[in-house]
């Protein structure tokens, strides 16, 4: 058993620990919930380039205590960046896919900096937000000038991807040291022009980056590189608030976001084994894992079949989680033998930040570049990486997710939130692409169904179906932690089983705050990250 961490006024956890502090300073300084999330993704862009930057996307969801009547209120963010008008299919004839790397995976708006200026306006409105930009911002600035010591994973991350990497405009610039080398585990990182930027959106302010002299400067670099974004894609940007999809489990509710994002595939995953009893079982054991597979198993496949831009999407996704549909998937699945799998999405690399203050206001928070590094780009004057989430859309025409101009891509990135009826409201997330729905169900399951306290939960084995990074296989990926019996048991039910290691960071980075009826806190870290928790 691991001890969680746990305060009173207020507690944050991130996937690297500077991040967590960052939050835990403004949550100290009379800040909310909001604020100190701003303030903690500021940080994580700088500390975790490898993970997320400000040009890539971001997606909130807001759990605001004053909601009214004495209830609630659930409010999602959603900070997603459209193709670019010229991004056409024609653009991009005679190749098989859209690249991952270079100026033609760049073909989507960032939409990170806009989920932040619309979360503050609503910290404003409805929390009393008081806190300037420029102390928001601080932590960031101060560790893009002077430096942070580089992580393991950025180490690794830099190293295993550098020939792809490498001849990309502006990466070794900004990622590799003079003789061409990932810098070494340790030493101090600098990113001046990313410093001047985010001191720039600080005095100018964030809608700068959309409609000023940044957004100016931005497009510019960006038709240098040869990406099809232009300055109009980003002054028609805007951030836009969403009603979060519900899921009503035996426990309470469980919120996530729409599309694009695949939140509903999450809730879809959680109210399936809420109807297998199997899943109340050793979470260690068999006949746990394999109903959380499965269950996974069929929530992707409604995912591939329709999830999308909602603009685009044919169907409304709020029926897949009406608990007659439910009912009739759980029961097509056979927990004595695995059903056939295809292939999923794949990896990517992403942060997840909760923070919860001391009026019991809530953010789950996710923001991602798409792959590690995203497309590889970085803009020569502000020092942004650009996303390549475009990546992630088909050039086949008759594809749920095919390419057209101002077309939002699919987003793998979903941020939970659940208020269970013993009170405690549960914050929690994980990066991974594949992996996120799949690292949702462990982390909730552990703590709601099986009683785990959030760092037990989060640190147990954990497991993938699907590819990782550098890897094509899509078996069903286990942490050597599990038992031997259990391994074997589900080889035999017909699951192609893989093993990781002890604590492999293909599994992701995840972490859970829980708010108990009492107003108590206590919150758990990825062992398999640079995180922490911070708690007053």
């Amino acid at each position: 058993m691991m001890n969680p961490a746990r305060g009173r006024r207020g507690i944050a956890v991130a996937p690297h620990s500077l991040a967590s502090q960052s939050a835990l300073a403004i949550l100290r300084e009379g800040g909310n919930a909001v604020e100190a999330m701003v303030a903690a993704a500021a940080t994580i862009a700088v500390v975790y380039p490898h993970m997320n930057s400000i040009g890539g996307d971001s997606f909130w969801l807001l759990s605001l205590a004053n909601g009214g009547a004495g209830s609630r209120a659930f409010v999602g963010v959603e900070g997603c960046g459209a193709a670019a008008a010229a991004a056409t299919r024609d653009r991009y004839a005679g190749v098989a896919a859209i690249p991952f790397r270079g100026p033609d995976a760049a073909l989507t708006v960032a939409g990170t900096i806009s989920a932040w200026e619309r979360s503050l306006a609503i910290s404003r409105e409805r929390l009393g937000g008081r806190l300037p930009l420029s102390r928001l911002l601080a932590d960031a600035i101060d560790y893009a000038r002077y430096g942070v010591p580089v992580t393991e994973s950025q180490y690794r991350n830099t190293h295993g991807k550098l020939a792809g990497l490498a001849p990309v405009a502006g990466f070794a610039q900004t990622f590799l040291t003079a003789d061409g080398h990932a810098p070494a585990i340790g030493s101090l990182f600098r990113q001046p022009r990313l410093a001047a930027t985010l001191d720039h959106l600080a005095r100018a302010g964030l809608a700068d980056f959309y409609t000023g002299e940044l957004a100016q400067q931005i497009a510019a670099d960006l038709q240098q590189a040869g990406s099809p974004l232009a300055l109009d894609d980003l002054r028609r940007h805007r951030a836009e608030d969403r009603t979060p999809l519900a899921l009503a489990h035996s426990l309470g509710t469980v919120y996530n976001m729409p599309p694009p994002t695949q939140g509903l595939v999450s809730l879809m995953i959680l109210g399936l084994m809420d109807r297998l009893d199997a899943s109340r079982t050793d979470h260690l054991g068999a006949d746990y894992v394999h109903a959380a597979v499965e269950s996974v198993k069929r929530a992707f496949g409604t995912r591939d079949a329709h999830l999308t831009d909602p603009a685009h999407m044919r169907v409304d996704p709020v029926s897949f989680l009406e608990p007659a549909a439910l009912d009739a998937m759980a029961a097509t699945i056979d927990m004595q033998q695995a059903a056939p799998w295809g292939e999923g999405k794949g990896p990517a690399d992403t942060v997840w930040l909760g923070v919860v203050d001391a009026d019991g206001n809530a953010v789950s928070m996710i923001q991602s570049i798409y792959h590690e590094f995203g497309s590889g780009i970085v803009l020569p004057q502000s020092g942004i990486t650009w996303q390549n989430r475009g990546a992630s859309f088909s050039l086949r025409a008759d594809h749920i997710n095919t390419l057209e101009p101002l077309k939002k891509p699919f987003h793998t990135l979903n941020p939970a939130l659940a208020e269970l009826r013993d009170g405690r409201l549960v914050v929690y997330g994980n990066m991974g692409g594949d992996g996120q729905p799949q690292s949702q169900s462990a982390v909730f399951t552990r703590t709601a169904v099986h009683g785990l306290n959030p760092q037990d939960a989060v640190n147990a084995p954990r497991w993938l179906l699907g590819r990782t990074w550098g890897q094509s296989s899509d078996t069903l990926k286990l942490e050597s932690r599990f038992p031997a019996e259990t391994v074997e048991e589900l080889r035999r039910r017909g699951h192609t089983v893989e093993l990781l290691g002890a604590y492999d960071e293909a599994c992701g980075h995840a972490g859970c705050l829980i708010r108990h009826a009492d107003g108590s806190l206590e919150g758990g870290f990825d062992l398999r990250s640079d995180g922490g928790v911070a708690a007053f």
